[in-house]
C-alpha cells in the first residue's frame, strides 16, 4: 500500500478515536525515509493545552486499533502521537479548522494592501481567501497571494 493510502486509512481510523477521547485529529503523516518507518499522528485538545496524558491515551487506543489491521502497514514502524507545536505551518483544511481562533502570521508573495506580512487571529479559509482578525477588523487575504500561514505564540 502506498503512503498516501496509508495516511487516508489511518486518518479514517484515528478521527473517531480522537473524538471519543475528546480530542481533535490535526494531521497524519507516514514517513518512509526513517528505519523503521514512522507513523506520526498530531492531536490537540480543543479547550485546553494538549498534555502528555492526551498523547498517551490516543497512542494506546490507536495502537490497539492498528494492531487489528495487519494489512494496513506491512513491516515495522514507530507510532508517534504528539501535539502540533507552536510555529507549525498550516496547510490542510483540517489544520485550518483545528486552529481557528489561534494567532498566526501570514506571509504573502507580494504586498497585499501594502504589507507582505500579517499577524492576527485565524478566522477561516475558503476557496478564495484566508480570513484573519487583525486589530479588531476582518482581513481577507487572497489565497493565490499567500505564501505561508504559520502558528505563532500569542503575545500577552
Amino acid at each position: 500500500m502506498n503512503p498516501r493510502d496509508i495516511v487516508e486509512q489511518v486518518t479514517a481510523l484515528a478521527e473517531p478515536v480522537a473524538e471519543q477521547l475528546g480530542l481533535q485529529l490535526v494531521a497524519v503523516a507516514y514517513q518512509t525515509h526513517t528505519k523503521p518507518a514512522t507513523l506520526r499522528v498530531d492531536i490537540r485538545h480543543p479547550t485546553e493545552g494538549t498534555g502528555l496524558d492526551d498523547c498517551e491515551k490516543m497512542s494506546r487506543a490507536l495502537e490497539a486499533l492498528l494492531d487489528t489491521r495487519d494489512d494496513l502497514i506491512i513491516g515495522a514502524y514507530n507510532l508517534e502521537v504528539s501535539s502540533p507545536g507552536v510555529e507549525r505551518v498550516l496547510t490542510t483544511d483540517r489544520e485550518f479548522i483545528a486552529f481557528r481562533g489561534f494567532a498566526v502570521m501570514v506571509r504573502t508573495f507580494g504586498p497585499v494592501d501594502g504589507k507582505k506580512q500579517w499577524e492576527g487571529r485565524l478566522l477561516e479559509r475558503d476557496g478564495e481567501n484566508i480570513y484573519l482578525t487583525v486589530a479588531g477588523r476582518r482581513v481577507a487575504l487572497p489565497r493565490p497571494q499567500v505564501a505561508r500561514v504559520q502558528l505563532v505564540q500569542s503575545r500577552p
